[in-house]
């Protein structure tokens, strides 16, 4: 048995170590998305599988990591020197820009070389292309290939040497091909990275030592999980949300969760929710994982371990074929980035019902994703652009919701303007807050986010975005927050859009996004 702190220190040592191999891809990528955005996540899994450490990056991808890496190591024997790359979401991926590599961790001792890996680090980023249909391949689309390039799980690397074949074919279905590869070796540097700062750690303590204390760390992380859940008053307590449409259909889509709570677990039921669709909103189970540990995480709160204890209080059910688990080949690239805002969403309400005193009121509710591309030069290169947009947060119990704020399952960055119009045929006209849009309360909802494009050229523009129809709610008595717009401007005349289509922009038109505001938190006085 280890004392407190000694756990703590390992705790401390690994989660550093996810965040260097953070650091090292975010300066070493290519593209904006990556590089100024920042969205990736970085982690570290023992030998057995279970998540050991984690950065604080995207919720959406973190959460999910565990299921692909029980998926890849269900398939594949991995050596030293092999890396994994996979994208596919029905193997416990998000969507499919998100490619996410795995390696091996072995010892330098012989003992323990030869008794397999002692730890996998593992990253996810998301490319601003990957193929498919539209641009950005986050679009409107019929099926999972029309959405990119899929990648089961594959040897990038084996025992160190190159897999020139997959590479090639990646690459030629890809648009902007050498952002790609630099993207792909920045995730491979960071993997490295990790590599070394493990192996330091190896050969400070021995092996054995690392191992218990990490298991006792993991007891530590599902005993707190287990106190918050028992602090819960125990009950049933449903809530059903809606997200506006499909995209196609203008009927809303619910999305319905069944929370008991039973001393010191919690089964999630979303069961209820709605039947798949052909259109992208749709959003894998191991998604859904992500949103609810997610929840009950910030119940946990900051500077507490997050790593596979967390998990194990926690069960999920879905329904095969639902919106929430849907059958192979269904499209998801919204699910992973929309559906999964709303899970959230949906989870809140029903524990609001329980501990009010804790709850917010709903944030924006979507990432508003945009994505763009084109030609850069009459006949040159393709490029390809993408970025979500933040919006207001929801009032809390005790305080104002902040504005202009990423949310929930996203914890990137906005672009910055510069950076934009550097590399890209783009004029950023307006960045400000979208005054006014949080809710009125006692604490009010924080407002969303202005932001519109001016196009130097032609260009194919896709929007996956959200609360354009339905609002944000308030709690215990606050107002809901503003729905956002989608507006286009051709030549002076002004055409509000839908809130996820694919259309062709014209030199010279304007797009103008203005994000959702967060609802308000309780009745104001007077």
């Amino acid at each position: 048995m280890h004392d407190i702190i000694e756990v703590e220190i390992f705790n401390k040592i690994f989660s550093s170590i996810a965040e260097e191999m953070g650091i090292i891809l975010g300066r070493s990528s290519f593209s904006s998305n990556i590089k100024e955005r920042r969205d990736f996540s970085c982690a570290i899994f023992d030998a057995g599988g279970d998540l050991v450490a984690q950065a604080a990056h995207i919720p959406v991808h973190l959460g999910a990591m565990p299921m692909t890496l029980s998926s890849v190591l269900a398939e594949m024997s991995l050596q030293e020197g092999d890396i994994v790359i996979t994208n596919d979401p029905y193997k416990g991926g998000s969507h499919l820009p998100d490619i996410t590599l795995i390696e091996p961790v072995y010892s330098a001792s012989r003992e323990h070389a030869a008794a397999g890996p002692l730890f996998y680090v593992v990253n996810r980023a998301h490319h601003a292309d990957v193929g498919g249909r539209n641009p950005g391949s986050m679009g409107m689309t019929n099926c999972l290939a029309e959405e990119g390039y899929v990648i089961p799980p594959t040897f990038l690397y084996t025992q160190g040497s190159c897999n020139k074949t997959f590479l090639h074919d990646f690459l030629h279905n890809v648009r902007n091909p050498e952002e790609r590869l630099g993207d792909l070796r920045a995730q491979t540097a960071s993997l490295s990275r990790g590599k070394l700062r493990i192996n330091e750690i190896l050969k400070k303590y021995p092996a054995q030592e690392v191992f218990s204390t990490l298991n006792q760390l993991k007891r530590y992380a599902e005993r707190l999980m287990q106190n918050v859940i028992r602090q819960l008053p125990n009950g049933l307590y449903s809530y059903t949300d809606f997200l506006d449409d499909d995209g196609r259909n203008p009927a809303p889509v619910p999305i319905s969760v069944d929370l008991t709570i039973n001393n010191s677990t919690i089964d999630a039921d979303f069961r209820r929710s709605a039947d798949q669709t052909d259109t992208p909103i749709n959003t894998v189970k191991s998604v859904v994982m992500s949103a609810t540990v997610y929840v009950f995480q910030c119940l946990v709160g900051e500077g507490h371990p997050i790593n596979q204890g967390t998990y194990r209080p926690l069960q999920i059910k879905t329904r095969p074929g639902s919106v929430v688990d849907p059958n192979k080949p269904a499209p998801v690239a919204a699910g992973n980035v929309e559906t999964s805002q709303r899970i959230v969403d949906v989870l809140l309400g029903a524990l609001a019902q329980a501990v009010p005193e804790l709850i917010p009121a709903a944030s924006s509710g979507s990432m508003n994703n945009i994505a763009i591309g084109g030609q850069k030069k009459p006949m040159g290169e393709e490029f390809s652009y993408y970025e979500t947009i933040g919006g207001g947060m929801g009032g809390r119990p005790t305080l104002n919701g902040l504005s202009g704020i990423h949310t929930h399952m996203t914890n990137t960055m906005n672009t910055p303007i510069e950076a934009l119009e550097h590399t890209y045929p783009l004029l950023v006209e307006q960045y400000g807050l979208h005054y006014g849009s949080g809710g009125e309360g006692l604490h009010r909802g924080g407002d969303g986010i202005i932001r519109s494009y001016r196009f130097i050229k032609k260009a194919r523009v896709s929007l996956l975005t959200e609360r354009r129809k339905l609002a944000p709610y308030g709690l215990a008595g606050g107002k809901n927050g503003l729905t956002g717009k989608n507006l286009l401007i051709r030549a002076k005349k002004k055409k509000k859009l839908g809130g996820k289509l694919v259309f062709e922009a014209e030199a010279n038109d304007l797009l103008v996004i203005k994000t959702p505001g967060g609802g308000g938190w309780g009745r104001t006085t007077g």
